[in-house]
């Protein structure tokens, strides 16, 4: 039986990052992902695209894959949040702010390729494609079986500590007994590239609709994508029209602020939900990414919520001992709950402010959008969104090696 110190299980943007961090660490890691990465099936490397704030980019520097992702990203130096049908907003600078820029929008095909680039450059050990069919832990280890075809199938491997990054079904977090949460919000993501006929400057938009939010992201070719959150019944009909009526509908909308929409890529959609395991870590198990929370994409913090955790998780085994003792996993769990709870809230309450419609409540979000535009502090405490919503800031996070 092969026996390593860390099993990752799921290969994508979040698991394939933990790989690069903890192959700095020196230790023996194993990781298993049941589709190959290049392929049209590769869920995790779709039609989406991710926004990576300035924290997140420092982490992906510190595991030296930046300067292979830097010139194929989209720059947010400006952010333009609106409520449809009301007259207030607000702007944020990046240049008021002293800083370069908020994010970074990079195609998730782009960073997957990206990241496996480097897992075989570093030859990290990887079992693909397979699953796993049972996790058994116990006091010094965790026993996997997986499934899959050729050589994988029916192979049991040993390690001290599996890491479910196995998204939001994880089958890793049932396996140890962790339960979960789940809040349908009614909406279903609609993800498409469009282009205008005025070049863009940067800006990225978040407007409030009644439907749900509509997200204008710049890429680096002068385009945009979209992630529009609408209900199921509009979303079946907005994936059903021709290209021509979907701009139609998208300048109805959004409006005019960034021209006359006149062509868009293919349509993609998924399920908007917000799932929270009840439990970060069980004997000899920690949870990331989605596999622990799944957010709404509204304000594009699910990735980097997630990345924090792979930076925070890699600085603790980075450590000389044992990978899954108890006290090291508690750690982990206690250290990240702050900045957890802060995004999931921070997302969830913007969700059910914004999709309220009762008259008092829109007033209050004039009020409240105008005030924001209007102070700096506020600017300011949104510019650091990117450096978590509380407790420790990972050293990969501060721009620093693991140790």
């Amino acid at each position: 039986m092969d026996e390593f110190d860390i099993a990752i299980i799921g290969g994508g943007m979040v698991g394939a990052s933990l790989a690069l961090a903890l192959a700095q660490a020196g230790r023996r890691i194993i990781l298993i992902e049941g589709v190959e990465p290049d392929s049209a099936s590769q869920q995790s490397f779709d039609e989406r695209t991710t926004a990576l704030g300035n924290a997140s980019r420092r982490i992906l520097e510190t595991l030296g894959v930046w300067n292979s992702l830097a010139d194929q990203c989209g720059v947010i130096r400006t952010i333009h949040v609106s409520d449809a049908g009301r007259l207030a907003f607000a702007r944020l600078s990046a240049l008021e702010q002293g800083i370069e820029a908020f994010g970074f929008v990079v195609p998730n095909r782009v960073l997957g390729a990206v990241l496996w680039t480097h897992i075989r450059d570093h030859r990290i050990s990887v079992r693909m494609p397979c699953s796993v069919a049972s996790v058994r832990a116990d006091a010094t280890g965790v026993t996997l079986e997986l499934a899959g075809q050729g050589a994988a199938a029916g192979l049991t491997l040993r390690a001290r500590l599996a890491v479910a990054a196995d998204g939001a079904r994880s089958a890793v977090r049932r396996e140890a007994g962790i339960t979960a949460s789940v809040a349908d919000y009614g909406q279903v993501g609609i993800v498409a590239n469009v282009a205008t006929d005025l070049a863009h400057d940067g800006t990225a938009y978040e407007r409030f609709t009644a439907a749900g939010p509509l997200a204008l992201l710049p890429l680096r070719d002068g385009t945009y994508t979209v992630v529009w959150a609408r209900t199921p019944q509009d979303a079946a009909a907005t994936l059903a029209a021709s290209d021509a009526d979907f701009l139609g509908l998208l300048q109805q909308h959004f409006g005019w602020r960034v021209g006359r929409f006149v062509q868009a890529g293919r349509r993609a959609s998924y399920p908007l939900k917000l799932t929270r395991a009840d439990e970060s870590v069980a004997q000899r198990t920690v949870l990331i990414g989605n596999a622990a929370q799944s957010l709404h994409p509204v304000a594009g913090q699910g990735f980097n919520l997630a990345l924090r955790d792979v930076a925070a998780l890699a600085e603790l085994l980075a450590e000389e001992g044992d990978p899954g003792a108890p006290e090291l996993l508690e750690r982990f769990a206690q250290g990240r709950e702050l900045d957890r709870r802060g995004v999931m809230r921070f997302t969830d309450g913007l969700i059910r402010l914004f999709g309220d419609s009762r008259a008092p409540l829109r007033l209050a979000r004039d009020a409240g959008l105008l005030l924001f535009d209007l102070l700096p502090p506020a600017k300011r405490a949104l510019a650091r969104v990117s450096l978590g919503f509380g407790g420790r800031t990972p050293r990969m996070a501060r721009g620093l090696p693991l140790r």
